[in-house]
Formats: C-alpha cells, sequence, structure tokens
C-alpha cells in the first residue's frame, strides 16, 4: 500500500509541476525594438601609445525577434540596422563629427550591421546585448570628450528609441 501511495503522490506533483511550468506566461515585449545603455570601455593601444577605440554595450528587447540583417542585404533600407553618431564635446557644446578618411576623402560613420537574430519556436519575443567597437581617436581633433547616440532598426523598420552614452573621456 506505502508504494502504491507513494507512485500516486508522486504522479500528481509531476502533474501538477508539469501544469504549474505549463502556466507559466512566455516574456512578451513590444514589437518596437527597446534599447538600454549598458557600457563602454575604453581599449588603449601600446603600440600607438593612445586609446583608439572603445566597447559600447547595449542591451535590446523586441516582440517579434525580427532584428538582424542577412549578408548580402546590402542596400538601404536595409544597409545598416545600429545607428552610431559621434559627438565631441566642443567648448561646453555637443557637437556631432563626421571623421574624413584621409586617403579616400570619404566621410566615415558608425553605423553597423546586427546579423538575423530570430529566434527558432513559436515565440519570437527576443532580448540580449550587442556590443560593438568603435573608434573613439580623431587624430583631427584638439577636444578630448566625446559621446554617440545610438538607435535599432528591425527589419519591420521599427526604430527603437535612441539611447545617449555618457561623456567619455579620451585620455
Amino acid at each position: 500500500m506505502a508504494l502504491k501511495s507513494f507512485i500516486q503522490t508522486t504522479a500528481v506533483l509531476i502533474i501538477m509541476a508539469t501544469m504549474l511550468y505549463s502556466c507559466q506566461d512566455e516574456e512578451q515585449y513590444p514589437i518596437i525594438p527597446e534599447i538600454k545603455y549598458e557600457d563602454f570601455v575604453l581599449l588603449y593601444n601600446p603600440a600607438s601609445g593612445i586609446i583608439e577605440r572603445g566597447v559600447l554595450k547595449i542591451s535590446f528587447k523586441d516582440g517579434d525577434g525580427d532584428i538582424g540583417l542577412r549578408q548580402n542585404e546590402t542596400t538601404p533600407p536595409y544597409d545598416y540596422n545600429l545607428f552610431i553618431t559621434y559627438y565631441e564635446i566642443q567648448y561646453g557644446d555637443t557637437i556631432e563629427v563626421f571623421l574624413v578618411d584621409p586617403v579616400s576623402g570619404d566621410t566615415s560613420n558608425f553605423h553597423a550591421r546586427v546579423p538575423i537574430l530570430t529566434p527558432e519556436g513559436n515565440n519570437k519575443s527576443i532580448k540580449g546585448e550587442i556590443e560593438d567597437t568603435l573608434f573613439v581617436y580623431n587624430p583631427n581633433s584638439d577636444f578630448d570628450t566625446i559621446m554617440y547616440s545610438v538607435y535599432l532598426v528591425d527589419r519591420a523598420l521599427h526604430k527603437s528609441n535612441v539611447i545617449t552614452t555618457p561623456m567619455i573621456r579620451r585620455n
């Protein structure tokens, strides 16, 4: 009798645990991506003796998981999906700066391409972190404090909120 009671009790507990687990809500987010500033780490280059780059870390959430570009997608509006603007603090004012390649004369931007991140399965809600290594050194500038603004665009062309990094001193 004790074994039968034990088996029945165990079976009931397993069924109850399964029901409780299956009743848990899946995380749901809005279909417009949401981003949040997490960190910025400066990287010192011992060969040049200067801080040339930094790693920007942001977190994101998206309700339908349509974040990312395929490798062969290179024409607007699918050429970039992480938009980053570079600013210098010049005499107390925040000024957008376009870096010019000294060889080609082309204006550089800091925009980036996040690859496809859509999860498998029925629940497409997604959250995670994105890290991007950015140039922080501008050889044509005498100013040492910079900042970035950032936003993310999903495949449906929903634009996330815009975040701004704190001021970053390069030296």
